[in-house]
């Protein structure tokens, strides 16, 4: 039996796989090494998932997670998990999940929009190419968070429609004060900006928010996407922010002559598929 999970920073989805078969899948709050410690982590993983997870017997732990981009942070998840279910771990990016969930060993390029942004080129084994995420901050283009970013700013300078930011400050309950707060004072902030821009969902009928949507997500090709061979390589995206604005993504996609007939709401589908192709991972 293989555990596989793939996490974010807002959840971590958990596959219990046999002989190609799903046996139980969970989802729990995300994990980044980026923004916690081994014990926080091993904690959140212990009260998060069901003690079935922990009685049954693993010949292999899959994870792939954000913020695993070094060989430091995989050794802290890595360290966590082993602590947990005592069994080989071998502990990979997001990216490289997204790689392997939507094209498995055919070559292409992955694309992550989620509560963050990432891309590649993945050559069906590896990945060749990475242009820089650079985070919420210095990048994400595309992103919920950076949508969120976007959005709030506009609010707390009275630049988005009064009635779009009326229905926000009711909905979420918050004042401006609360908003600065939650960004600049409180952990995971960028939690907090990405469920923000999902509010805009239920608004994209205004010019507003389409326009708000639209030039992040055409952020993303223009500073992303456009850096790599986008006319010889299928491009596919994968996460929730992906698959929520999915039509406004596969109009922005054909500006750039791009077809964009995959969008994947979480890679699981494809990463159980790949780890039952029994393949050697590097």
């Amino acid at each position: 039996m293989k555990l596989i999970a793939e996490s974010g920073s807002t959840r971590t989805e958990w596959a219990l796989v046999e002989d190609n078969h799903v046996i139980q899948r969970v989802f729990t709050e995300g994990l980044n090494p980026f923004f916690q410690t081994r014990r926080e982590i091993s904690r959140s993983v212990r009260l998060g998932l069901p003690e079935y997870f922990f009685k049954k017997k693993l010949e292999q732990v899959y994870y792939y997670g954000a913020g695993c981009t070094s060989y430091e942070k995989k050794n802290i998840l890595g360290a966590s998990l082993v602590a947990q279910f005592k069994t080989p771990i071998q502990v990979e990016s997001d990216l490289l999940a997204a790689a392997r969930g939507l094209f498995k060993c055919d070559a292409g390029i992955a694309c992550i929009l989620g509560t963050g942004s990432n891309s590649c080129f993945y050559d069906g084994k590896i990945i060749v190419k990475n242009v820089k995420a650079g985070g919420y901050i210095l990048g994400d283009e595309g992103s919920g968070a950076v949508l969120g970013k976007l959005f709030l700013s506009d609010v707390l300078k009275g630049l988005a429609p009064k009635d779009i930011m009326t229905d926000f400050y009711e909905k979420f309950r918050i004042s401006s004060n609360e908003v600065m707060e939650s960004v600049y004072n409180r952990s995971f902030p960028n939690r907090f900006l990405s469920t923000i821009s999902y509010f805009l969902a239920d608004y994209t009928q205004d010019d507003y928010v389409f326009d708000l949507i639209t030039n992040n997500l055409r952020n993303f090709f223009i500073r992303n996407v456009a850096q790599y061979d986008y006319e010889n390589y299928p491009v596919r995206f994968v996460g929730s922010l992906a698959y929520t604005y999915a039509s406004i993504l596969k109009n922005i996609a054909q500006e750039f002559d791009i077809d964009l007939a995959v969008i994947e709401e979480t890679p699981m589908n494809g990463l159980i598929e790949f780890h039952s192709l029994n393949i050697e991972e590097s």
